[in-house]
This record gives structure tokens, C-alpha cells and sequence, in this order.
């Protein structure tokens, strides 16, 4: 199969984005045609949106060592160097198709999927899945899957008549340890093959969400098909108030009108005002998970969040 893979979680890096490159060797490894474009960031949470208003800038990276982050990242596609530049990018001169080379962009997965079907990769011939993830971390119960970013790459290939999975790696610690990601990566291969190889999988939907929890044996675990659990945020905001010096996001403008200001004494609105008067404030995403695991722990089983707590494949 010509397969299209995307994330959320960007290029390659043990601490932001552990599981793509283990992932793309296994579906290279079982003969498939994988054609990768990702975000150039970190893009988790933001759903299927697009950024309108600006440019879109390609780079090209290079991936290195499984596991390891010592992959590059370059400005320009390796087909269009000289010998010369070749050599000194790469440490020896080779054709273009012997390079691997993936495309990252300065948007978000929806993006990706857009311009992997329609302007990156013809030459491979048309593509038969689209792939979005593995994700850094399961995308099970409605307030995970409806902002994941995961889940939108999904979407946006389904938007486009595409077949698509979501896939999403559910850890229980943050070792990464090489042997499991590679266990669950083989595992999630196999799962996409049975998925992709069954035609009456796709006249019942267009989009599957897997969730594979990253344990040992996953492999002879049960695989389930089961109902998303519906839940919400019940803790209140998702977000944490962050104290900064109000002169911190000051222009000089405005620290001109301060200081005269001072200069004559005024102290800012008093008494009763017409109008309400703000303080200024900033913001950082900090979900309550708690809400999560509760919802949960209180569900009845069968749903998908009681699945991957089980460890089972979902």
C-alpha cells in the first residue's frame, strides 16, 4: 500500500514525538510505500484546524538513528543540492532516492494530510490510507479525541474521501523503552493490514481510532471494539492564570503613558464605574486529567477509556 503518515507530535524527539520514526521503519520494513509529511512543531490539541493568514514553509529532514536525535533538518530537498553540497550534508554523496527524506511544515496535521494528498509525493501513484500518529499518548474519551490533533489529521483524510486511522500509543510511564515502542509499532502494522485489508471494515465508516497501550506482549492481548466514552471537564478551566509584571507586555507607547501617568498622579479608575475595567492576566493550558481518569474509573466497562486501562488494544 501507498500509505501517507502525519502526527501531531512533529518530527522525530524522545521527549516530544518517541514513536513516528519506530512506526514508519515497521511499515517500510513490511513493504509498504510510506510517504511522511509532519508538522514542523509541536501541534497536539489543536483539533483539525488550519492557520489561515500565512505562508506555509516546507523544510526537509532526514531521519538518523532509531531512537536516537540525531536527525537533520534542511532548508532545501535533498533531489535539488550539487555533488558537493551532498557531500557535506549527508557525509557522502548518493542519488536523491537513496535518501530519506521527509517533509515537515509550518502548520498543523490537517494541513499536512491536505498537502500530502495534493501536492507532495504524486510520483508514488495515489494513496490508499492515510495514517495520523502514533500519538504521544492515548486519545480515548470524547475530551481527548475531540481536540486531538491526531484524530483531526484523521478527519481532514476522511474530509477528502479518504480511508483513515487515527492511531494513538497509550503509555502508562514515560520510559520508551525501544523494545516496547517497537512491539507495539509491529503490532500496530499488523492491525492496519487486517483494518485496511477487510473491505467491509470501510462500508461501516471512514475513520478508525486505534489506541494501543504501550506494554509488553501487546501482541497477544485482546483487541476490541468498543464505544467512545462521553465526558467533560467538570474541574472548571482547563487553563492556569500565569502572574506577570503588568509592564511585561508593554510596548513603548505604553510605557510612556504609564510613567505620565505617575508623572500626574493618577492611580487608574475608582468607585463606581460605568464600564468594567480588566486586569491583565496571562494564560498557560493546563487540563484537570483528573476529570479524565474519574470518568473513567466511574464508567460501567466496555467503553474505550476502560479498555486501554485493561490494557487492551481499542
Amino acid at each position: 500500500m501507498h500509505i501517507l503518515v502525519t502526527n501531531d507530535d512533529g518530527p522525530p524527539s524522545q521527549k516530544s514525538s518517541p514513536y513516528v520514526h519506530s512506526f514508519i521503519t515497521e511499515l517500510q520494513s513490511a513493504g509498504h510505500t510510506v510517504s511522511v509529511i509532519l508538522p514542523d512543531t509541536q501541534r497536539s490539541w489543536i483539533g483539525k484546524a488550519h492557520i489561515v493568514g500565512q505562508a506555509i514553509r516546507p523544510t526537509y529532514f532526514r531521519p538518523g538513528t532509531l531512537y536516537q536525535d540525531d536527525g537533520t533538518t534542511h532548508s532545501r530537498p535533498y533531489s535539488t543540492l550539487s555533488k558537493s553540497q551532498r557531500s557535506q550534508s549527508n557525509g557522502a554523496v548518493g542519488t536523491s532516492s537513496a535518501v530519506e527524506e521527509w517533509i515537515l511544515i509550518s502548520s498543523t496535521p490537517a494541513t499536512c494530510v491536505q498537502l500530502g494528498l495534493h501536492h507532495f509525493f504524486e510520483s508514488r501513484g495515489p494513496v490508499d490510507l492515510v495514517v495520523s500518529g502514533p500519538n504521544y499518548g492515548r486519545n480515548t474519551t470524547a475530551v481527548f479525541a475531540l481536540s486531538s490533533g491526531t484524530l483531526g489529521g484523521a478527519l481532514e483524510a476522511a474530509a477528502c474521501g479518504r480511508r483513515a486511522i487515527a492511531l494513538s500509543y497509550a503509555f502508562f510511564d514515560r520510559a520508551n523503552r525501544p523494545e516496547t515502542i517497537r512491539g507495539a509499532s509491529r503490532f500496530s502494522v499488523a492491525l492496519i493490514e487486517k483494518l485496511a485489508g477487510e473491505e467491509a471494515y470501510w462500508e461501516r465508516a471512514q475513520l478508525y481510532s486505534v489506541n494501543v497501550p504501550l506494554v509488553d506482549g501487546v501482541a497477544e492481548r485482546k483487541v476490541l471494539w468498543t464505544e467512545m466514552l462521553q465526558n467533560q471537564w467538570k474541574s472548571g478551566s482547563c487553563f492556569q492564570e500565569v502572574e506577570v509584571p503588568e509592564e511585561e507586555d508593554d510596548g513603548a507607547v505604553e510605557q510612556e503613558e504609564q510613567l505620565r501617568r505617575q508623572e500626574v498622579g493618577e492611580e487608574g479608575g475608582e468607585g463606581n464605574e460605568k464600564h468594567v475595567r480588566h486586569i491583565h492576566k496571562h494564560f498557560r493550558w493546563a487540563p484537570q486529567f483528573k476529570d479524565v481518569h474519574e470518568s473513567v474509573e466511574k464508567s460501567a466497562p466496555g467503553n474505550d477509556g476502560w479498555a486501554i486501562r485493561q490494557g487492551y488494544t481499542r
